[in-house]
């Protein structure tokens, strides 16, 4: 997959700020910015036109604040008009909402709360006009309530109706994505391919450092890239069998690399083979 890395500087948050955990997700540069690479900088010259947008086994993201690869928002032009990143975007902020849940169940409440706030400024703040006009209520409330919740040393019980109450609004915003006239089974699969390179490579990112936070997002990532699979998995294999094999086998290496929402000791997963797998699934998922 071909990914065009643009940065964007974020307008505040007030009433995110207010909460105390806007910020982007902990983790070092991306390799692009380590090799030295120059990255094209938004510009008021920059037409609309010049926006990334996704093509079949293209898809341009766009990182927000000091983003690292693998992690941020996504073409504001591109999910308007286009269903596979519309719905990655969402499938973005359930990563986190989720990682945020089994991470405050394992007793890290404070990356809890902060995993619960991200989407707010790394994806619904740029969305939000998106969203709008695809008759979505704004949901960014459901987020930072569930991050004061977690910040305020909540019981399990009362984290998890918070994540389910967030998934339902996403899925819900999910079935009014912009109808560009994919199967819901292409769908399924570009979404599914999206979450499991973002996985892979923070996985990468995650082992040159002792941070939390990078594991954490990539664990998110796999997990929804999981749920994408398990919910569409008949329709994706029968569509495009090479697809699903693809998805099971990556998946399959997730699992071993992201065994739970706590970071191993050691990140001795064989990151060759996950790149390779996560370019598998791409590769496999990119033509109607």
């Amino acid at each position: 997959m071909d990914i065009t890395i643009k940065r964007w500087t974020r307008l505040g948050l007030g009433t995110v700020m207010a909460v105390g955990v806007i910020g982007a997700c902990g983790r070092p540069e991306s390799s692009a910015s380590s090799r030295g690479e120059e990255h094209p900088q938004p510009s008021a010259e920059m037409p609309a036109e010049a926006m990334p947008s996704r093509e079949a086994g293209n898809v341009a993201v766009a990182f927000s604040g000091e983003g690292g690869e693998g992690e941020g928002g996504v073409s504001v032009t591109a999910a308007a008009t286009d269903a596979v990143v519309y719905n990655s975007a969402l499938a973005i902020a359930e990563a986190h909402v989720v990682a945020a849940r089994d991470a405050y169940i394992a007793g890290e409440h404070e990356a809890a709360g902060e995993m619960f706030a991200h989407p707010v400024s790394e994806v619904l703040f740029d969305l939000q006009p998106v969203l709008t006009a695809q008759g979505v209520d704004d949901f960014s409330d459901l987020l930072l309530d569930a991050s004061a919740a977690a910040l305020s040393g909540a019981s399990v019980e009362e984290i998890a109706a918070h994540t389910d109450r967030i998934i339902a609004a996403l899925r819900d915003a999910s079935t009014k994505a912009p109808d560009d006239e994919s199967s819901s089974a292409f769908v399924a699969a570009g979404v599914c391919a999206d979450q499991i390179e973002r996985a892979a490579d923070m996985y990468r990112i995650a082992a040159t450092s002792d941070h939390y936070e990078p594991y954490l997002d990539g664990y998110g990532f796999y997990k929804a890239a999981r749920a994408a699979f398990e919910r569409s998995e008949a329709a994706i294999r029968s569509e495009n069998p090479d697809a699903g094999v693809s998805i099971e086998a990556a998946l399959h290496l997730l699992a071993g690399a992201y065994p739970s929402a706590l970071r191993p000791s050691a990140l001795d997963a064989d990151q060759s083979a996950l790149t390779v797998a996560a370019s598998n699934v791409v590769l496999s998922t990119g033509d109607k």
